[in-house]
């Protein structure tokens, strides 16, 4: 099990694990519904985004990281892809507002802790780590980790 997450992330994995193998996938279609809309200034812009190409959907990420290193994490995730898109909410959530070290910081195996390696492909979760590790080198690179 992964330790020392940040408390949003470990709180999200948490929430999972205390469900049944069923009623996790249930969540992780609730966390579809709740991916944050990308800000007004990268609408119509895919050109400032990274294609998650782990992803078979249409996945677009993009980090910001303010002049304090506070992150924010921007996704796109197609609603056709509820599953892709639950995962890419779950980092939006978890990884906004942390610093630019600690999104860094997260273990790569984070994906797999949640618990759902049984009732999502291998592919899905894969996904969710290329969001992952896009997410971690777009925060590193624009914080100058």
């Amino acid at each position: 099990m992964t330790d020392s997450l940040p408390e949003r992330l470990a709180e999200i994995r948490d929430e999972f694990l205390e469900l049944a193998e069923p009623d996790r996938l249930q969540l992780l279609l609730e966390y579809s519904y709740e991916l944050p809309a990308i800000p007004a200034e990268y609408e119509g812009h895919p050109e400032l985004a990274e294609r998650v190409v782990e992803c078979q959907s249409p996945v677009y990420i993009i980090v910001d990281v303010d002049d304090c290193g506070t992150v924010a994490m921007h996704a796109t995730a197609p609603a056709e892809a509820p599953t892709t898109r639950g995962f890419a909410s779950i980092l939006a959530q978890g990884l906004t507002g942390l610093s630019a070290a600690e999104v860094a910081a997260v273990p790569a195996d984070y994906p797999q802790t949640l618990g759902l390696t049984r009732v999502v492909s291998p592919l899905r979760i894969s996904g969710m780590t290329g969001m992952l590790l896009r997410a971690q080198r777009q925060a590193r690179a624009k914080s100058g980790l």
